[in-house]
């Protein structure tokens, strides 16, 4: 059996040995010290500190009179070990804390700690967790916080944000994107408020080693303390390099903690175990699964629970599926059909797939289920209803839910934008970390199931450990972009000093290769240079950087810069003249839009699996793309979007697919406004709107309306009712009359005034003109509804003469009339709204030359 952390390799300790170690004195906790070897992180503290942590360990802490105030705050009433050895550094000291400790042992609190603290001092607490669904999860949790009279509120990219509430808040809580994205606008009214941060507790900062997620982590708690100096408190599970990460958060020796597994409320014994590869990937999944049933079947049948990691949504409901069917057969005593008050119980559950299995002491549990039923789930498995439960991998990163015995099904899974990929070591050790229930369990025990090709890697890792790596050089140029735009460097010694607060630099300068930190210095020089001849960023002849245009885009809408390079060309070669005058769609410029989104560099790990290659070309046809398949795929998804006809093979991925590729539109939107004009801007936002909501280009206006989706975009539809126009003539009773309910129909036609109702007054427009007669006419443009950036133009036979932009209200347009050699000129002003999915207000004259 193998230990991970402090591990014990090929060797299962008796019973005894378990016993003496849940009741003898905990070993010390490692240290930094600064007589410690730099690259030495795991080594233990001098023999007086581990004296002292000790001896404190071995006295009884309680909340209400270590923090008085607050003892209504926390769901126990007396401090652990972990926690009593932490808390004098957390309360008594200001310094910045990092804690390594193992999973389930209690670091929550400390977490909770750091926020009374700087609660108590009149301060804001930020609170950052890894995932969107955690966030939820505080705000639920911390509503004692609440009870006591403090506000709690959570920033992410799912809510609207009210500055307001979140300048008066007491506790934020936001993911490293949504913080990043507000300590770039810091400066801006809306997100000035992250300026006010006291205490940032980042929990999960072994975070940082993840490939896509890791560098925004590092650069935004770097941009974080340069912004406000807040206290950084930085959780983890265990990791060998905790050092490192206390000495890129300035963290000093006594606030510096390693907790090794010696502090597991239950100690752990993990496995690698492997299982026979075949052809076929499907059976394969199977193969998996009954290993797995294998493992956990003696520790259920001695009434303990299982806790079996899956890779995906669909996996959970499968896997349960199929383990009931194999239970009944094996005959284990799990079910609790028999069990009336129980059945009643589960009426509340909306999923009846769900339903069905719970009754049979079977769950699944997945960010695709309501919150009511993930609650149910949790509360079933915790009283010990549900023995068997079948998660993705979310889960071992949110609620604190122990099981006996925990297996790692699967250890790939299949991201819809990097293709198949293996689960990150981070989340393995976290999963197994799972196992054992404090009160209830001598030993947590857990598996992991892989093909015999990656057992030796599995070993390694369940031995070692992993160490926490820094992310930062996948993305340098674009977050060294980021910094430029946002004005925090100014320069090459802005760059240097910028470099040397990232976690990446501290890792280069502890490295055993004696060059590692003068090639650093070297690539972020290079990568530099290489935003100036890119068009990103422009330097001045005393050595001063800024963005240009360009960068300041890629760094607004966190574009990888090939994308913005993309995206730049198609604004920038995209005449105004390519629309028609009368404002028509042009398959042309709606394709090539398509085409660089389905390009863009954030979809580069994409791919198309065998079974997805026919749809593709179904929804594709003939046309001869010079794009590789992966491209392909993201343009089929995007077509088949518009008219809500995704086929069936491809749906899997289009969400994720298409959640991403309105985001990259909303960019390309942007980038259109800016380097070709209003008229292309609106297009990309008609594309968007028919993308999200599955709508033709006759009523995609409909969707500006809000409210209106594809549902209630079709209905109207079908009763002729297909502009914001007809909605308003139609009125709630034109409204109900084609399918909506009074009430619905009244919120639509209210919505429905409040966008702009635009009216063109050609006044005294001449019909005719003498050759070489001139005549300054104007066209009044009047707008009855609520106001919108547009832009307007005048064009005679196709050539534009007049081009403004307003935010509409009312305004006149220049149109001059020349009698020059044509027989007749053929006047056109169009209305068209950038930020809106309206189809634009096109009108014409036809004038005679005489």
């Amino acid at each position: 059996m193998a230990r991970y952390g402090n591990a014990f390799v090929g060797t299962t300790p008796s019973s005894d040995a378990r016993d003496s170690r849940r009741f003898a004195p905990p070993l010390p906790f490692a240290a930094v010290t600064p007589e410690s070897d730099p690259r030495d992180y795991r080594r233990r503290a001098p023999a007086t500190t581990s004296a002292r942590r000790s001896s404190a360990g071995a006295s009884r802490v309680n909340v209400a009179e270590t923090i008085p105030e607050f003892a209504d705050a926390f769901g126990f009433e007396q401090f652990n070990e972990m926690q009593r050895a932490a808390l004098p550094a957390i309360l008594e000291g200001d310094a910045n804390v990092v804690a390594s400790a193992p999973t389930a042992s209690g670091k929550t609190a400390l977490a909770e700690l750091a926020i009374c603290k700087c609660l108590r001092e009149g301060g804001t607490a930020l609170f950052v967790a890894p995932l969107r669904a955690l966030t939820n999860e505080k705000e639920a949790e911390w509503e004692r916080f609440e009870s006591l009279g403090y506000s709690v509120y959570v920033v992410t990219g799912e809510r609207d944000l009210h500055p307001r509430r979140a300048e008066r808040a007491d506790i934020l809580v936001m993911t490293p994107e949504k913080l990043d994205s507000a300590t770039r606008k810091h400066d801006s009214p809306r997100y000035g408020f992250v300026t006010g941060v006291a205490c940032c507790v980042i929990d999960e900062v072994h975070l940082l080693d993840s490939d896509r997620r890791g560098g925004v982590l590092e650069v935004t708690i770097s941009r974080l303390r340069r912004l406000c100096e807040p206290r950084i408190v930085a959780l983890s599970a265990t990791m060998p390099n905790v050092g490192e990460v206390a000495e890129w958060l300035d963290a000093p020796p006594d606030s510096t903690f390693d907790f090794g597994d010696e502090y597991r409320p239950v100690p752990l014994e993990a496995e690698v175990r492997t299982y026979t590869h075949g052809e076929n990937a499907f059976a394969d999944k199977y193969r998996r699964l009954y290993r797995a049933l294998d493992l956990v079947e003696p520790h259920v049948r001695e009434a303990g629970q299982a806790l079996v990691f899956v890779a995906s949504r669909q996996d959970t409901v499968r896997a349960a599926e199929k383990a009931r069917d194999e239970i009944a057969e094996r005959d284990v005593p799990v079910g609790t059909r028999g069990e009336y008050d129980f059945h009643t119980e589960t009426q509340v559950l909306e999923n009846q797939t769900l339903r069905n299995s719970v009754l049979d002491g079977v769950a699944f549990h997945h960010a695709g289920l309501s919150k009511s039923d993930k609650d149910h789930v949790e509360q079933w498995f915790r009283e010990g209803t549900v023995k068997l439960l079948f998660s993705t991998s979310t889960l071992a990163w949110g609620v604190n839910l122990p099981a006996r015995c925990v297996v790692i099904r699967d250890t790939k899974y299949h991201d819809p934008l990097e293709g198949e990929v293996d689960m990150s070591p981070l989340d393995v050790l976290q999963m197994l970390g799972r196992a054992g229930r404090p009160g209830y369990d001598d030993a947590g025990y857990a598996w992991v199931v892989c093909d015999r090709a990656d057992a030796g890697k599995y070993r390694k890792l369940l031995r070692e450990g992993t160490p926490i790596e820094s992310r930062l050089a996948a993305d340098l140029d674009t977050h060294l972009n980021a910094e430029i735009a946002m004005g925090t460097i100014r320069n090459a010694g802005d760059v240097t000093a910028w470099l040397e607060t990232t976690f990446a630099f501290v890792r280069a300068r502890n490295a055993a290769e004696p060059d590692a930190e003068a090639d650093l210095r070297e690539g972020v020089s290079g990568t530099l240079d290489s935003l100036v001849t890119d068009g990103f960023v422009e330097r001045d002849a005393d050595g001063g950087v800024s963005a240009t245009s360009l960068g300041t885009l890629a760094s607004a809408y966190y574009l990888r810069l090939p994308t913005a390079r993309r995206f730049f060309t198609l604004a920038e070669g995209a005449a105004d003249a390519a629309d028609a005058a009368d404002g028509a769609d042009g398959p042309p410029a709606e394709g090539a839009m398509l085409e660089a989104v389905a390009c863009a560099a954030e979809f580069d790990s994409v791919n198309a699996r065998s079974a997805e290659r026919d749809a593709i070309a179904d929804v594709l046809g003939p046309r001869d793309h010079d794009l590789d398949a992966g491209e392909r795929k993201v343009l089929a998804i995007l077509e088949a979007s518009m008219d809500g006809s995704t086929p069936s093979e491809l749906a899997s991925d289009a969400w994720v697919i298409r959640q991403n590729a309105l985001r990259l539109l909303a960019a390309l939107r942007a980038f259109l406004d800016r380097f070709s004009g209003p008229a292309a801007a609106n297009r990309a936002r008609r594309l968007a709107a028919r993308v999200e909501h599955g709508v033709d280009a006759d009523t995609v206006g409909l969707t500006a309306i809000d409210g209106v989706a594809s549902g209630r975009a079709s209905k109207l539809a079908d009763a002729g009712i297909s502009t914001p126009a007809d909605v308003r003539d139609a009125g709630v009773a034109g409204l109900v009359e084609s399918g909506l309910a009074e009430g619905v129909a009244e919120r639509v036609l209210e919505r429905a005034h409040e966008l702009p109702a635009i009216a063109l007054d050609w006044g005294t427009f001449p019909e005719r003109i003498a050759r070489g007669e001139r005549e300054l006419c104007e066209v009044s443009v009047e707008n009855a509804g609520g106001g919108a950036r547009a832009g307007l133009r005048a064009t005679v036979n196709g050539v534009e003469m007049t081009r403004s932009g307003a935010y509409l209200g009312s305004t006149t347009l220049p149109v001059p009339v020349f009698g020059g050699d044509p027989d007749t000129l053929r006047f056109a002003v169009e209305v068209v709204f950038p930020d809106l999915p309206l189809p634009p207000t096109v009108e014409s004259r036809t004038v005679w030359v005489d």
